[in-house]
């Protein structure tokens, strides 16, 4: 998998020649690696004394990512210098059995990689005491890319920006609360290395008519720091009330609530999936999310929901490729039936159906907050975290979901709730294993709306309230459900 290179570059910067060598060490079967940061603004003359030596760190990222150590030097006038040495996640992409043709690249001072011809393979020896000593530089098949000029940002334009916390960490980066000018923005910041992650959400804001109340809505973009320590920021509307997964954590739910939560989440998601070639803003592809799930929803103060997180989407548009179709992406508990089995039809509404599977056990994790039914109201769990724990491998997933057919409990008291019982029907619909069977985002919110009318219409103490506000008789439940 791995091909040992040489990877140089030599330019003029004050007269001085560099050379600079950056390469990627075999994997650690440990996870550890030495950290160090090279200082060159330091007073000391001692190269030992610049650097922020820490010692051995543990790495530690997604299972679904490859845990290496790095080193970044250079070579000023036959002098070694180590510049950098840390952990390095390479992600899932990187080593598809289609992408592993090796690319030879130049790399700069400033970070950009260029292709170059095939190159011999080569073993490496730095003259540097310590850790790399006679160490063979690998490269793999998956690069760091100059994310180039940024887009211009006219709403942010040189307004500062101030980070004040962190609020969330996820598959490809961190998300902050920060504020710009007066008001709290969310920042998500994007390491260089989760470049195409970025990209790819950018692009997805960035098509026509992608502003719709549902959706997290879209401020600006841009690109802090430099080299190695190079950052990509998404700035969108900043949410106090977090996720779904968070609040559901902390809150119970009343049946009003969670119908107003179900209906925006599906509006959304609706409205994401439908290709709309009249638009104001011009034609609006279908979008398909690929990560759907509670941790992905946010909510606002109102508690309608809007969806967020578009690193995975796919557009489709008509004559052009809907971009990396790569099948089993996205959290796994969430998967449906047909990614897990790796059997995915690479066609539009495939993929809407597969975001479809995961809003029904969105939908289940409402329910089971939900204090309307005439029962306890369990502590939240995550979908078949009962089944199979909160840290489920691909193999426990399959085994549940595909050859079990399992899914999440629909509890028994839900079905003394005129409401819950169709929302337990309409769950069963969005999850059923035929993906072609499955009910679309936009079906899943009128059948909210008619799910409110049933509850409101059968509800006695509802009715026998009304019913007294009119007549001033107390009519028996019975008599007054006509």
């Amino acid at each position: 998998m791995y091909t040992d290179i040489t990877v140089f570059t030599s330019h003029q910067c004050h007269s001085v020649t560099f050379k600079t060598f950056c390469a990627i060490l075999g994997r650690s079967d440990t996870q550890k690696c030495v950290h160090y940061n090279y200082n060159p603004s330091s007073s000391s003359s001692s190269l030992e004394s610049r650097g922020n030596l820490s010692g051995v760190v543990t790495c530690s990222g997604e299972k679904d990512k490859r845990l290496h150590c790095f080193a970044t030097w250079k070579n000023v006038s036959g002098v070694v210098q180590v510049v950098k040495q840390g952990c390095w996640l390479d992600d899932v992409n990187c080593y598809d059995s289609e992408k592993r043709n090796f690319v030879m690249f130049t790399l700069d001072l400033g970070f950009r990689f260029q292709k170059l011809p095939h190159l011999s393979s080569v073993i490496v020896q730095p003259q540097i005491s310590g850790t790399y000593s006679s160490a063979s530089l690998r490269l793999f098949p998956c690069f760091l890319q100059d994310p180039g000029p940024m887009p211009p940002s006219p709403i942010l334009g040189q307004k500062p920006l101030q980070l004040l916390e962190i609020k969330a960490r996820g598959r490809f980066g961190c998300v902050w609360k920060a504020q710009l000018l007066g008001e709290y923005v969310a920042v998500k910041i994007f390491p260089i290395q989760d470049k195409q992650s970025w990209q790819n959400e950018y692009d997805i804001f960035n098509l026509n008519g992608m502003r719709h109340e549902n959706l997290l809505q879209f401020i600006g973009a841009e690109k802090r720091g430099s080299n190695m320590d190079m950052e990509l920021w998404l700035i969108t509307t900043y949410h106090e009330k977090g996720s779904l997964t968070d609040y559901l954590k902390a809150n119970v739910l009343s049946w009003s609530e969670l119908c107003l939560i179900a209906q925006s989440m599906s509006r959304g998601l609706a409205y994401l999936h439908e290709d709309i070639p009249g638009h104001k803003d011009g034609h609006k592809p279908a979008v398909a999310h690929r990560d759907f799930k509670s941790k992905n929803v946010l909510l606002k103060s109102n508690l309608t929901a809007c969806i967020a997180d578009f690193g995975l989407a796919l557009r489709f548009e008509a004559g052009k490729s809907p971009g990396d179709t790569h099948g089993q992406v996205g959290t796994r508990r969430y998967m449906a039936p047909e990614v897990l089995e790796g059997a995915i039809n690479f066609q539009r509404d495939a993929f809407l159906r597969i975001d479809m599977y995961a809003l029904g056990l969105v939908l289940w994790e409402l329910a089971s907050r939900c204090k309307a039914a005439d029962g306890p109201v369990d502590e939240y769990m995550l979908p078949f975290e009962e089944e199979i724990g909160q840290h489920p491998s691909l193999e426990d997933m399959q085994e549940v979901v595909v050859h079990k057919k399992l899914r999440p409990t629909l509890r028994e008291c839900w079905q003394k709730h005129a409401g819950l019982v169709l929302l337990c029907e309409t769950i069963e619909e969005c999850w059923d294993h035929e993906a072609e069977a499955r009910l679309s985002a936009g079906c899943v919110e009128e059948r909210v709306v008619q799910m409110q009318r049933q509850a409101s219409v059968t509800a006695p103490e509802e009715i026998v309230t009304v019913v007294t506000m009119v007549t001033n008789v107390d009519y028996p439940p019975k008599e007054s459900s006509l």
